[in-house]
């Protein structure tokens, strides 16, 4: 079995994957000085279609955690916003030839979330504890949009 040992979800690591979402860096002060604003922090792309805002809820799973499903949205970027202050997993992979590659996995602080490019290779949501609901804003139109590959060897997250 194949092993992978998650890091820390960093913006230039995960930059060729998608973005993180987090509140820091460059701000601006709104509501009369009262609120923080950090502008524009992921390039929502989809393709076609206006973008849906849903709710996701995940059951939580612990490490060591097992794979080998991926998926990738090839019609529109897919950003997870949690609802909770909990960590989550992440695991993405580059495109080899229209296969995933070699994948790596990230863990959350818990006050990030992500919005993964437009055809990024990407597991399953990973809560790793309850309740597991995040807020998902993505392409929510017909068509084509989703891409599944099963690795032939199950990938291990361990901690």
């Amino acid at each position: 079995m194949n092993r992978l040992i998650p890091r820390p979800l960093d913006p230039g690591a995960f930059a060729p994957f998608g973005d993180v979402l987090e509140a820091a860096g460059d701000f601006r002060l709104i509501n009369d000085g009262l609120c923080r604003r950090y502008h524009d922090r992921a390039r929502i792309d989809i393709d076609g279609a206006p973008p849906g805002l849903s709710i996701f809820q995940a059951q939580p799973r612990a490490l060591p955690y097992r794979f080998d499903l991926v998926e990738r949205h090839p019609l529109g970027s897919q950003a997870f916003i949690p609802m909770s202050p909990d960590a989550f997993l992440v695991i993405v992979a580059p495109d080899d030839h229209g296969r995933p590659g070699q994948p790596l996995a990230f863990v959350t602080n818990g006050a990030q979330g992500i919005n993964l490019h437009r055809g990024t290779w990407h597991g399953v949501l990973t809560p790793l504890a309850g309740p597991g609901l995040f807020a998902v804003l993505d392409r929510c139109a017909p068509g084509p949009n989703l891409q599944e590959y099963r690795y032939p060897a199950p990938w291990l997250v361990a901690p």
